[in-house]
C-alpha cells in the first residue's frame, strides 16, 4: 500500500497487530457484486454491517463518519467505489497501537520506514482508476494490504507486489486470516515479494495499475504492461514532494503509444514513501 502498513509479520503476530481479534465474529454473509449495504445513513449501515458482516459497531461508526468526509471533500464519487470504502475494514490493517486511529484522515506510521496511507488519498487514487468488474489490476507496494482489500470490492482480478520480504509475508498472513474468517473476496488477491519497478510480466497486460510509493519517473516496464486505454495512478516527483498523476495510455492509428498525464490533486504536493529497488543502482 502506499505508505505501507507494518504489522510485524507472521501468524503469531496477527493478534499483536490488532488482527484476527477473538471478539470479532465471522462474516455471516459473503461478498458478491450484488451485495450492497445501506448507504443512506449511519444507523442503517452500522446495523446491517454488524448483522451481515460481523463487524464492530464502534469501528463501523468511525468508518461511516470518514465516508461522509470523503464524499464532502470529493475524494470519492462513484457508487461502486463508495461501497468499496464502506465494505473494507481498515481496522484490520493497522497496528494495535494505532487501532483507535484507524479512520483518522492521515497516514499512520507502522514501522519498516513505511506507513498506511490516509483514507482520503486511498479513496481518491482508487476512484481515479475507474476500476470495473473484471478489470485486471496491478498494485505496486502491497504494504498493509488495505489498498488491495479495498480494490477487491471492485474487481476479482488483483495482483500486488511488495519489496520488503517480512512485510510481504506478514500481509499474506493477514489476508489468509481474514479469508478464513469469511472475507472470501481477498482470495482474489495474488501477492509476491519482488521489485515492483519491473511489474508482473507473467500476469500482464493490466487494465489498471496503482503505484503506492513515490518515484521521480513512471517506470517503463509498468507502462509496457499497461493495456491500451489503460490507466495508471502514480506519485511522481522528488522525495517527499510528489504529485499524484493519472496516466492514460493510448495507441494511435500509426501504432504509436501515447501517455496523457494529469494531476489528480491539481498541483498539490502529496508526500509518499520512496519507491525502492534495483533500478536505483
Amino acid at each position: 500500500m502506499n505508505r505501507r502498513d507494518v504489522l510485524l509479520g507472521g501468524a503469531a503476530l496477527l493478534g499483536a497487530a490488532g488482527l484476527g481479534r477473538e471478539a470479532m465474529a465471522g462474516v455471516a454473509r459473503g461478498f458478491d457484486q450484488d451485495l450492497w449495504p445501506p448507504m443512506d445513513g449511519r444507523e442503517a449501515f452500522v446495523a446491517w454491517m454488524r448483522d451481515n458482516r460481523g463487524e464492530d459497531p464502534g469501528f463501523l461508526s468511525q468508518r461511516w463518519d470518514r465516508y461522509e468526509q470523503l464524499v464532502s471533500h470529493s475524494d470519492i464519487w462513484d457508487r461502486a467505489d463508495k461501497r468499496a470504502f464502506l465494505m473494507t475494514p481498515r481496522e484490520e490493517f493497522v497496528t494495535a497501537e494505532n487501532l483507535g486511529r484507524a479512520y483518522e484522515w492521515h497516514y499512520l506510521n507502522i514501522g519498516f520506514g513505511v506507513t498506511i496511507t490516509g483514507p482520503h488519498t486511498v479513496a481518491r487514487m482508487t476512484n481515479t482508476l475507474a476500476v470495473k468488474p473484471g478489470d485486471k489490476v496491478l498494485e505496486i507496494g502491497t504494504g498493509s494490504g488495505y489498498q488491495s482489500a479495498y480494490l477487491s470490492y471492485l474487481t476479482d482480478k488483483l495482483w500486488s507486489i511488495e519489496i520488503i520480504p517480512a512485510l510481504a509475508k506478514r500481509t499474506r498472513g493477514v489476508y489468509d486470516s481474514l479469508i478464513a474468517r469469511g472475507y472470501r473476496e481477498y482470495a482474489a488477491i495474488e501477492t509476491k515479494n519482488a521489485d515492483g519497478y519491473y511489474g508482473w510480466p507473467e500476469a500482464a497486460p493490466f487494465d489498471k495499475i496503482i503505484v503506492t510509493c513515490g518515484i521521480d519517473h513512471i517506470p517503463p516496464p509498468l507502462l509496457q504492461q499497461l493495456k491500451p486505454d489503460g490507466i495508471m495512478v502514480i506519485p511522481v516527483g522528488p522525495p517527499g514532494a510528489q504529485h499524484v498523476l493519472k496516466a492514460v495510455k493510448t495507441q494511435g492509428a500509426d501504432g504509436q503509444f501515447n501517455v496523457a498525464r494529469s494531476d489528480i490533486y491539481n498541483g498539490a504536493i502529496i508526500p509518499f514513501v520512496p519507491f525502492t529497488g534495483g533500478h536505483q543502482s
